[in-house]
């Protein structure tokens, strides 16, 4: 009943944002991924961790993989240092990674230490608006966002990103 689910929802998807996923593809981690329509971001209250603001716009032309994070949430700790590894894999994409609610500056970056993390973007969304706009309910919740600026999966839990199947997806997605 999954598969014929996740086959559904694939053939539904907007293919313009890049090519079509193969189910047999959504195995392991990626079985949580969900191809969606394209929908566009919402501009809302990000910021780094000087408190300058950003937006996600910013990297309009690029695919992105945004994750939601807590500092007190054990699977985003597993989580972590997979994204940075797949930022190193896959240079032409942006990883963004975005502590979401009141993440103490401090608690933050000793969270990023400790997972090693030294080649991932860092911003805060210190009032939840962009999670409470997209709909992020837990954590972690991993966006993947097209060069127009579009929510086109969405994968809620934790997953290792640089595997080779979660590589393989995201290298279908970005396909032209």
């Amino acid at each position: 009943m999954r598969n014929l689910l996740y086959t559904g929802l694939l053939l539904a998807a907007n293919a313009a944002f890049g090519g079509t996923v193969d189910p047999a593809l959504l195995t392991g981690d990626m079985g949580k991924l969900v191809i969606e329509d394209a929908k566009a971001l919402p501009e809302a209250g990000l910021v780094d961790m000087s408190d300058a603001p950003q937006a996600l716009s910013q990297y309009k032309g690029k695919w992105l993989v945004v994750n939601f994070w807590a500092t007190w949430c054990v699977p985003c700790r597993t989580e972590m240092p997979s994204l940075d590894r797949l930022q190193v894999a896959m240079p032409d994409l942006a990883v963004v990674t975005v502590a979401t609610g009141p993440n103490p500056k401090p608690a933050i970056e000793k969270f990023i230490g400790q997972a090693a993390v030294t080649h991932l973007v860092v911003w805060r969304d210190p009032d939840q608006a962009l999670a409470h706009q997209i709909g992020v309910l837990g954590l972690p919740v991993t966006i993947v966002v097209s060069p127009a600026g579009a929510e086109v999966a969405r994968l809620i839990g934790g997953a290792e990103w640089d595997a080779a199947g979660a590589q393989a997806v995201l290298a279908v997605l970005m396909a032209p």
